[in-house]
């Protein structure tokens, strides 16, 4: 039985599901709303929520998506009762994390939050090359039109933000400020030849290149998509060179999947980052790669 760990309505979730269907493979689908109970029945550890319910000696792969495991907590009345309770609970939630992350599995929910400064340092320890960054709470050390800023967090952007998302961008740096501002992020700006965008799955590199540095809406962030005239998207392989640092890198971070960026200029590709959750239907889509089928297949 596969186990998946994702949320409710999400697109590539539904596209692989589609592939363990057709491939007559039973899965598990769990959603970031339900909260598990651990029980136990003849010596077997179960969990059970409102919609699902199974025994974890039974799961035989997991693919962690999004979203992630979570469990309901008794609490009880005497403070010191309850404080040891709540380490009890704790030890046995760990437990059945821990030994359904031992199991085959594409990236797990202990390791779902890298950090992408210590990814940066890696990637240079494994000799890719990395644009110059610096974190500062001020300007003062920014060269105008030849710094970027963009978020050092995993996620993409402040869900519910004034009634809307709003997302976050790389951006140019235009001004200096005046005040003081929290902790951010720098790089220096690379005059890129084109974007690269690959996916890695247990040792396979698949890669596409993003031609999005002639259209100004897309030149720093690919992501700012000109839908009335799309970047053009070819299938790409890296050097062999490159492919084998992004193994080490990712074997050095305990992952064994993730969407990697990179960004080409002359003969030189600068790694950018890492998303263990990042989307690939795109780049599966336009090159034809059938990386739902492929992670199905692993499964």
């Amino acid at each position: 039985m596969i186990l998946i760990l994702s949320r409710n309505r999400e697109t590539t979730t539904d596209e692989v599901i589609k592939w363990l269907s057709a491939m007559k493979k039973k899965f598990i689908r769990i959603h970031e709303d339900e909260l598990f109970e651990i029980k136990i029945k003849d010596k077997r550890i179960c969990i059970e929520s409102y919609r699902n319910s199974f025994f974890i000696d039974d799961i035989s792969s997991i693919w962690y998506r999004r979203g992630g495991l979570k469990f309901k907590r008794l609490h009880y009345r005497n403070s010191s009762i309850d404080l040891y309770m709540h380490e009890h609970q704790n030890w046995l939630e760990d437990y059945v994390i821990k030994t359904l992350e031992s199991k085959k599995h594409i990236n797990t929910q202990s390791n779902r939050n890298i950090n992408k400064l210590l990814v940066l340092e890696k990637a240079k320890e494994q000799g890719l090359s990395v644009p110059i960054y610096f974190l500062a709470e001020n300007t003062d050390d920014v060269v105008i039109g030849k710094t970027i800023t963009k978020s050092i967090t995993g996620t993409a952007g402040v869900e519910s933000f004034e009634s809307s998302q709003l997302l976050m961008y790389t951006a140019a740096i235009k001004k200096k400020e005046d005040s003081q501002f929290f902790i951010s992020f720098f790089q220096e700006k690379i005059e890129k030849d084109y974007e690269i965008r690959s996916f890695y799955l247990n040792g396979k590199i698949w890669s596409i290149a993003i031609i999005s540095q002639n259209d100004e809406q897309t030149k720093l962030d690919f992501r700012k998509y000109n839908n009335k005239r799309p970047n053009r998207n070819v299938r790409y392989n890296l050097p062999k060179d490159i492919d084998e640092k992004i193994h080490l890198l990712m074997q050095s971070l305990n992952l064994n999947c993730g969407s990697i960026d990179f960004i080409k200029k002359g003969n030189e590709y600068y790694f950018l980052e890492i998303n263990p959750i990042g989307q690939f239907l795109g780049i599966s889509l336009v090159c034809n790669y059938s990386l739902e089928k492929e992670i199905a297949d692993y499964l």
